[in-house]
């Protein structure tokens, strides 16, 4: 273990990590009744909760002590002491002084600026149906006051806050309609539990009984998400995380049993396998239908997940592109996890609260093309470029949404995939007026007039949905 993991001791390691309770040679172990059996076969047959397909969108946020270094990727600290990367270790050298160790950053870690009520209200404004939170990420720091975590959380150092439960009662207060969910990974880079584990070939689980299971009931048991994002699970099988175990107990006996929804992440050979709905990889977008629920995690800043100070405006995606990422992801069956990372002082830097506004102005129009919908017979158009569909039943009838992310030059759109009948109605989300349509000259299709309008006069700006009743 190279870096700060060599400068202490295995027994300030074990303490510092929150391994004290394997010193003290304690376990926690929670019992249940069969309803769901701690194997696969019976764990995918649960039906996944219908609130997170018809949700759509959700909003990821990674923060931890990562934020503060907030160079490079929130995988700081791997990179400067796990496997050194250049820029790392030279960021390290030029900024900060010699023996400085990764632990001295927690302090640093204030969030004086963290109001979870206006986090909540940017969230709210987004748009998006559920948001899910870091509690830890794989430097092993929990962002509530874990009894597992001595000196290693956010309580006890940094913000002296459980900043965990400030967030799930502000997002349960201030935006209502939104799910509170919540990221933990498995793993921590430097435990010296899990590299103990590690050495043993996974053989042993002092790591698992003593750190990552009791953090696992501690969050259900304390936050009660809607949503339980597993991750860092790669290097060993589902079995040594005893992860079928836990979540039999997590759908059978905790108090989330009929809301909970978990991912794919559970230990090596699970992944785009098993759980409850799949990620696949991260910023995971086939462009193509698929036949199991699933996810699209991805990021605004298209080169981390935490915050980076060293950002330039070109490394964020913009609203259209974010839009079409979305089109893209609800038409093949996705759903859409947005990441932002706040800063170590605890803001919601512009250029994140801008494009969360952005997409909440977005599906203020436009929401019913994405919320509760279903994918249509076909993904994208067969004719015209950068139309998506979705569909809906509306009552009696079948509403098909053409997402229509490029303005046509002439303001005649050619759709070469919807066959109109007698009776079709077509309208713009967001314009009283309906549309004129006529049958495509070369067979096949239509082709909707769109309205002239001046830029003052668009429903949005940045895509269009067109909306089709009776067509087939």
């Amino acid at each position: 273990m190279a870096g700060y993991a060599t400068k202490l001791s295995v027994v300030a390691l074990c303490i510092f990590f929150g391994a004290i309770h394997q010193c003290l040679g304690k376990r926690v172990k929670y019992d249940y009744e069969y309803d769901y059996e701690p194997n696969w076969p019976s764990l995918d047959s649960r039906p996944l909760p219908p609130w997170y397909d018809e949700a759509k969108i959700g909003i990821f946020m990674h923060w931890g002590v990562f934020s503060v270094p907030s160079f490079g990727s929130e995988w700081f600290w791997w990179y400067w002491q796990g496997q050194p990367q250049a820029p790392y270790v030279e960021f390290m050298k030029e900024n900060y002084r010699p023996g400085f160790t990764y632990a001295d950053f927690a302090s640093m870690f204030t969030a004086e600026f963290f109001d979870p009520n206006a986090f909540a209200e940017i969230i709210e404004a987004s748009g998006a149906k559920y948001f899910v939170l870091t509690s830890k990420h794989h430097e092993g720091f929990t962002n509530w006051p874990s009894k597992y975590s001595w000196n290693w959380n956010a309580m006890d150092v940094g913000p002296k806050r459980d900043l965990v439960g400030e967030l799930a009662t502000a997002i349960r207060t201030t935006a209502k309609d939104v799910h509170f969910g919540l990221y933990h990974s498995l793993f921590e880079w430097f435990n010296p539990l899990f590299l103990q584990d590690q050495k043993a070939g996974f053989k042993t689980q002092a790591y698992v009984q003593d750190i990552c299971l009791p953090e696992l009931y501690e969050i259900v048991m304390s936050y009660k998400p809607d949503l339980l994002w597993s991750d860092g699970d790669w290097s060993a099988t589902p079995d040594y995380w005893n992860s079928t175990e836990f979540l039999a107990w997590l759908y059978n006996s905790s108090p989330v049993k009929d809301t909970i929804v978990t991912n794919d992440r559970w230990g090596s050979g699970t992944l785009c396998q098993h759980g409850g709905y799949y990620t696949c990889s991260d910023r995971y977008n086939p462009g193509t239908l698929q036949k199991h629920k699933w996810e699209n995690a991805m990021t605004i800043d298209k080169k981390s997940w935490g915050y980076r100070r060293e950002a330039t405006l070109a490394d964020y995606l913009s609203i259209d592109e974010l839009v079409a990422i979305l089109a893209q992801t609800i038409s093949c069956g996705g759903n859409l996890l947005m990441n932002i990372g706040p800063t170590h002082d605890g803001r919601i830097v512009p250029v994140f609260e801008e494009r969360l506004r952005q997409m909440g102005a977005w599906l203020k129009v436009n929401g019913d093309a994405i919320y509760a919908s279903k994918p249509w017979r076909v993904q994208n158009d067969t004719k015209t470029k950068d139309v998506w569909y979705t569909s809906k039943m509306e009552g009696s009838l079948l509403s098909v949404f053409a997402i229509v992310l490029d303005w046509p030059v002439t303001n005649q759109l050619l759709l070469g995939a919807p066959i109109a009948t007698n009776q079709t109605q077509i309208n713009m989300l967001g314009y009283s007026i309906p549309l004129q349509w006529k049958q495509a000259p070369s067979g096949g299709g239509i082709v909707v007039t769109m309205p002239a309008l001046n830029p003052a006069q668009l429903p949005c700006q940045w895509a269009w949905v067109i909306k089709m009743q009776t067509v087939q």
